[in-house]
Formats: structure tokens, C-alpha cells, sequence
């Protein structure tokens, strides 16, 4: 286990040929806080991601999941049906104001530990 609630099958890359570099224990502690504020579930739907899975992806060339530092997310309730990924973006950007990578797509939200604020929305 990376940490109390995540493993390290719910990081690897999705190429199913790499090696996963450490995951980044900041990242680990935003997910943990997270969970416990929403109660909830949280699916790794994209963790670490080798260059040429990225590639393959359409992952931006200097991708923060290349690092480990970067995780797309989906949150579940405690009745197992997914909260609206508006709803995750604006707690992320409300509690991390001034920094960290945060980006909202239709179906998931993106999180990662960058060093400098970056929002979007996909």
C-alpha cells in the first residue's frame, strides 16, 4: 500500500510494460484528505504514465503523471454513484487557492502536486 486507502496497482501505467517510479507522498496526502473530507470513494482512473503510454494518450509532452506527482480521479459517494466532477474541481481550487495543477473534464477530475498553481478545464 502507497498509503492508507491507495495501492500501488491503482497508480501503474496502463501500458502494462513499465516500471512505476515512486509516487509522490504529497499527491498520496491530497487524495487521503480528500477521501475523508467527501466520505468517499476515489478511482484512479490515470496515474503514472510512462512517455510513450503519455504518448500514446495524448498526454502533453512534460505530463505531470510522467513524474508520479499527477492523478485523474473520479469520487463516489458513499451510495456509489459518482459526484460531478464541477463539484471536485471547485473544492480542489477553494482549498488549494495558490498552487498545484487542478483541471475539470466531463467525466473526471485531474489533480497533481506541480510546484506552481495551473488551472484548466477540458
Amino acid at each position: 500500500m502507497l498509503s492508507k486507502h491507495f495501492s500501488e496497482k491503482e497508480f501503474r501505467c496502463h501500458c502494462g510494460k513499465c516500471e512505476m517510479p515512486v509516487i509522490s507522498p504529497e499527491l498520496l496526502e491530497v487524495l487521503e484528505q480528500l477521501r475523508s473530507e467527501f466520505t468517499a470513494t476515489i478511482q484512479i482512473t490515470s496515474g503514472y504514465r510512462c512517455p510513450d503510454h503519455n504518448k500514446a494518450v495524448g498526454g502533453a509532452p512534460n505530463s505531470q503523471h510522467c513524474q508520479g506527482i499527477a492523478a485523474d480521479i473520479k469520487v463516489f459517494n458513499k451510495i456509489k454513484k459518482q459526484m460531478p466532477p464541477d463539484i471536485i474541481y471547485a473544492y480542489l481550487n477553494t482549498r488549494y487557492q495558490d498552487k498545484y495543477g487542478i483541471g475539470k473534464y466531463e467525466a473526471w477530475t485531474h489533480i497533481d502536486t506541480r510546484a506552481v498553481k495551473a488551472r484548466w478545464v477540458g
